[in-house]
């Protein structure tokens, strides 16, 4: 099925709020539970005003939802339907690492042949 075109814009949304280590990071870290910002500032070792930028980016995607909670922001995921993506992208980034250990070997193997 083709994408509308009024679709694509927010496809790419997506997957710019998706390209940074630091996002996947605060992802990774949501998969748990959810988390106050002060705990994702911990786990991705940056600064608050960074992880609120990203945090910005993600909500903005409609990625994570923001919950006030007396004086303090709990972040969650907004559609944990996000992980079936992420596994999707993992699995197909391990064939392909997996095809470039076999092709490394197969190279030190030849090598050894020829200096046996």
């Amino acid at each position: 099925m083709a994408l509308p075109e009024q679709a694509i814009d927010r496809v790419a949304l997506y997957f710019r709020a998706l390209s940074d280590p630091t996002r996947l990071r605060i992802l990774n870290a949501l998969r748990e539970s959810e988390r106050s910002v002060g705990e994702l500032t911990e786990i991705a070792q940056c600064s608050q005003a960074n992880v609120s930028k990203h945090l910005r980016v993600l909500a903005d995607a409609g990625i994570v939802a923001r919950t006030p909670r007396g004086t303090t922001t709990v972040i969650s995921v907004a559609d944990p339907a996000i992980y079936d993506l992420c596994s999707l992208v993992c699995d197909s980034v391990a064939r392909e690492l997996e095809k470039g250990l076999e092709l490394h070997q197969a190279l030190m193997d030849s090598r050894k042949l020829r200096n046996a």
